[in-house]
């Protein structure tokens, strides 16, 4: 595996973005460089022992009229370079292969049109990509770097990016939005892979997870439970963090609140599906409620069953 964290060609976009940003950037350290030294030239020349007696300056038309038409054009110039990089990024080709991406508090899932879902992003070399965003709950930022793409994900709008992927490689993609306590946990990776072998991937990855649901819903509902973020809120070795501990949760006597009246029971398989689609129903008594969401919509009936195999080996 070999990780690029920054690369010339690594989309189609690389190359106007950067383009603005060293414009902006040189014509920001000429201005610096130039009021410094005519700054220190002032000082040297004007201070109290070289002109001990202060000279009147009058203003000048011709100055005025020179430092503000020249910042102007260079304004414009940069305003020009800056919109040349951005605006071909709001239209996406319409043959791009769709994507949808799903942030929530704190992970990002990719699902793809055949229904395949990973928590990383795997996309086709040299073909026009669109994620389409979608927050479930806070405003959140998807970002790769690389790529020189970066997207507010916000709830209850629709938002999209759309690149295309140059040079095959491993990539950062992460959340550059603030968004709770575990915003870092939001760190995910896009793997860019030749047409031919993504294809077989898109394909073949399908097929495995099937078996893999066959053959062993523990480690299937371990997946799942990575997939969609659980290990970011919940630990599997009794340390406490947003949410109760995973290890031993099965058939341990639990204190919750519920309809705010304290009440005790066992851990069972009903309480784990109530937990996942009615998250504030009964809360664990010490933790706040409100903090989780509900999966209605995300999970099956299924993937829960799944989940509540691998709770029961957390002894």
């Amino acid at each position: 595996m070999y990780i690029l964290l920054s690369t010339t060609n690594a989309s189609n976009f690389v190359t106007g973005v950067d383009k603005a940003f060293i414009l902006i950037l040189g014509i920001s350290f000429a201005f610096l460089i130039g009021l410094t030294f005519t700054m220190l030239y002032f000082i040297y020349k004007y201070n109290n022992k070289k002109n001990p007696q202060a000279t009147q300056i009058k203003g000048s038309t011709k100055l005025e009229i020179i430092w503000t038409v020249i910042p102007t054009i260079l304004v414009l110039v940069m305003f020009y370079y800056g919109w040349a990089g951005w605006a071909p990024m709001r239209k996406a080709p319409d043959d791009s292969f769709n994507i949808q991406v799903t942030g929530r508090m704190w992970n990002f899932t990719f699902q793809y049109e055949n229904g395949k879902k990973t928590d990383t992003l795997f996309v086709p070399m040299n073909k026009a990509v669109k994620l389409n965003l979608v927050s479930l709950d806070v405003i959140h930022s998807l970002y790769i770097p690389s790529f020189r793409v970066k997207e507010d994900v916000v709830p209850g709008r629709d938002k999209f990016v759309w690149f295309i992927p140059q040079r095959e490689g491993i990539y950062e993609l992460f959340c550059t939005e603030y968004c709770g306590m575990n915003h870092s946990y939001m760190y995910n990776w896009v793997k860019v892979m030749p047409e031919t072998d993504f294809n077989k991937w898109y394909v073949d990855t399908t097929k495995r997870v099937d078996v893999a649901a066959v053959d062993s819903p523990t480690e299937n509902g371990k997946r799942i439970m990575k997939n969609i973020g659980c290990f970011a809120c919940h630990s599997v070795d009794g340390s406490k963090l947003v949410g109760p501990s995973f290890k031993g949760l099965y058939g341990h006597q639990a204190t919750v609140i519920s309809d705010g009246n304290e009440r005790e029971f066992t851990v069972d398989d009903e309480y784990i599906k109530r937990s996942i689609f009615d998250p504030n129903a009964d809360v664990v008594k010490g933790f706040s409620k409100g903090l989780m969401l509900s999966y209605t919509g995300q999970l099956s009936e299924d993937d829960v069953k799944q989940i509540t195999e691998y709770l029961k080996t957390l002894k």
